[in-house]
């Protein structure tokens, strides 16, 4: 019995240890890939290939539309209504911006429900690069040491350019470019306020908006951001 449970023992050990190399391992994984992309250009994200993948169960001849611009390639508008909407303290916090997950978080308790979040631009983007959609708390721990990581290794502008560049705008329409010229016919360079501010108000639903349209609330949204695009700080 006593022989049984020291075996026992040496085997729940020897999981655990192996169990931590493997996340120590997977970890470092993240962090190697994070250093090359510092310099260097993806060539997709995880979002992208799931995307991909469900375009083409539908037509195995699906593309996504994609291509890769520099940061001074992109408008500025564009890069002042992204923050406007989505990370208004982009260039102050370290990857969280706790005030306004405490904020969201009395949100959903007043309403009972999540109807509220407060990812930041680099939480968004590691969950871009990496991570699958799925709703775990595994997941979202994850996400946050990844967002940590970003921090580390990379300054503002290159998370930013990364962002815009990787960031979803319509059914298989990814990065500044590509949706700039599919809903507006012009390169991303070529955007003006009043289209920067459409694109950063379809940003959380991305895929329910066809080309250019508009809708009240979506006139609302628009409205905000431009009040808010003159007071962005942009890297």
């Amino acid at each position: 019995m006593l022989r049984a449970l020291r075996r026992a023992r040496r085997i729940a050990g020897f999981t655990l240890a192996a169990l931590l190399v493997a996340v120590f391992l997977a970890q470092a994984w993240y962090y190697a890939r994070l250093l090359w992309w510092a310099h260097h250009t993806p060539a997709s994200t995880a979002f992208m290939e799931r995307r991909l993948e469900q375009m083409r169960a539908r037509d195995p001849r699906a593309r996504l539309q994609h291509r890769w611009v520099p940061y001074e390639r992109i408008a500025a508008p564009l890069k002042r209504a992204v923050i406007a909407a989505e990370d208004a303290r982009f260039l102050d916090h370290e990857g969280f911006d706790w005030e306004a997950i405490q904020k969201a978080i009395e949100k959903n308790e007043r309403r009972g429900r999540v109807v509220a979040g407060a990812s930041t631009i680099s939480q968004q983007l590691a969950k871009n690069l990496f991570l699958s959609g799925e709703r775990s708390w595994w997941r979202k721990g994850q996400e946050a040491v990844i967002t940590a990581m970003l921090e580390v290794t990379m300054d503002k502008r290159r998370i930013l350019e990364l962002y815009l560049n990787f960031a979803e705008w319509g059914d298989g329409v990814f990065g500044a470019e590509a949706a700039a010229r599919h809903h507006f016919g012009v390169p991303a360079a070529g955007l003006d306020p009043a289209q920067a501010a459409w694109l950063a108000s379809v940003l959380p639903s991305p895929r329910r908006y066809a080309r250019g349209e508009t809708t009240p609330y979506l006139e609302a949204r628009i409205d905000t951001i431009r009040r808010h695009m003159s007071y962005a700080q942009i890297p």
